[in-house]
């Protein structure tokens, strides 16, 4: 399968300003299942320089900076990605970790000597207790993977997919009581949900292709759970499914707001806003 995908951010701002240095998340990150078959990026006003550099999470990014001043930033991306067919459920799963806390009347997973590695990933939201919601799932799964299905399809059957063009993520609460949120939104509340439980996770932003998915799906956020003897599994509980080739990841960390497309500050007392559009062609089936 052959697709294009062209990404637009386009910043205004209502009296011109100073651009600061800008970490631009809108480098694919490696996947055995895509090959880049064409990368074209441009920004206007054009960098004084750039480079690429790596996070501490891993992701690939392209750092600018600027000299001037400047009423509007725009970077556009365009994208050919060859995608070969991956089955999320492919893995053997370490039994040892499942049976761990499986049986336990609310499972609470232990890594043991991963633990030391995994910590951001652990940290959760102290103000919220999932228990009700979750107990009920674990007692009618088979297993941990049987659990991360339902749980998966649960939030969305039962949460409402809204398409909100601000940045900010809702806190994790907002979304479970008022049963709706964003692709963002609903992700970072499975996350807690996880980390509730002790699964390491880690929230992803990144293109997702599928010809059956309404509009607005094209700029995603997804998380994944590390399990022991699968690695990083991703989960979308915006549609219900685990993530196969058709998700295409632009940055991954512990703390979803490190994951943003666009990274950066700009100097001045001016407003801003935002356009954004991603357009996903399917070139070849």
């Amino acid at each position: 399968m052959l697709i294009q995908v062209r990404h637009l951010s386009e910043y205004r701002y209502t009296s011109p300003v100073g651009l600061g240095v800008h970490r631009l998340f809108l480098v694919p990150q490696q996947r055995p299942y895509f090959r880049i078959e064409h990368q074209q990026v441009s920004i206007y006003p054009h960098p004084t320089d750039s480079n690429f550099r790596q996070d501490l999470a891993g992701n690939w990014y392209q750092q600018a900076w600027f000299s001037g001043e400047t009423a509007e930033l725009k970077i556009q991306t365009e994208w050919i990605f060859r995608l070969n067919s991956f089955n999320p459920f492919g893995f053997i799963l370490d039994k040892s970790f499942e049976d761990s806390a499986w049986n336990s009347d609310f499972p609470l997973f232990n890594y043991q000597d991963l633990n030391s590695f995994l910590i951001p990933f652990l940290e959760k939201d102290p103000q919220i207790d999932f228990q009700e919601f979750i107990v009920p799932l674990v007692r009618e799964s088979e297993g941990l993977v049987d659990f991360l299905v339902k749980l998966t399809q649960q939030i969305y059957q039962n949460w409402q997919h809204q398409i909100r063009h601000e940045q900010n993520i809702w806190p994790a609460r907002d979304t479970f009581e008022k049963k709706t949120g964003s692709c963002r939104d609903l992700a970072h509340m499975q996350l807690e949900m996880l980390r509730s439980m002790g699964l390491a996770a880690r929230f992803v932003s990144g293109y997702a292709f599928n010809p059956d998915m309404g509009e607005g799906h094209e700029l995603h956020a997804w998380l994944e759970v590390y399990l022991p003897g699968a690695g990083w599994v991703g989960l979308d509980p915006s549609l219900g499914l685990l993530t196969d080739h058709r998700y295409i990841p632009l940055g991954m960390h512990a703390d979803p707001n490190l994951t943003m497309p666009v990274q950066g500050d700009y100097f001045g007392t001016a407003q801003s806003s935002l356009q954004a559009e991603v357009k996903i062609k399917l070139i070849r089936p």
